[in-house]
């Protein structure tokens, strides 16, 4: 009994600290510009079907994220947090990508998810 109660205990707190695509709020919309997004990557990246698949759910996932940054926050803060989810979201790729295509990821993200700048009054 002492084992069964154990284990439940784990498996209930490793679902409630997982971070996971499908509790977050999805949207069409957002599915939609990370397959249009991964499909970008994938022409200089040639990435296999298993690649593709993850990569866009971390796209996905990242999306969701800068969403979220975006409504929240302005200014140099608003700047500042979406410098860092990049970063994450580099690093992140680093275990879907081999270190050659994660080269060329990082070569020609800001062309195709530019970062956003802040005007100077």
């Amino acid at each position: 009994m002492k084992k069964i109660l154990t284990i439940l205990a784990f498996l209930i707190t490793t679902s409630i600290f997982a971070q996971d695509t499908f509790t977050q709020k999805h949207s069409e919309k957002l599915d939609k510009r990370a397959t249009e997004i991964a499909k970008a990557y994938d022409k200089q990246l040639e990435m296999t079907t298993k690649q593709f698949m993850l990569f866009e759910k971390k796209v996905e996932e990242f999306l969701i994220t800068r969403n979220k940054i975006e409504n929240n926050f302005t200014g140099k803060t608003k700047l500042a947090k979406l410098y860092n989810m990049q970063r994450e979201e580099t690093a992140e790729m680093a275990d879907i990508l081999t270190s050659i295509q994660l080269d060329v990821y990082k070569q020609i993200k800001d062309d195709i998810q530019p970062l956003e700048t802040i005007n100077k009054k």
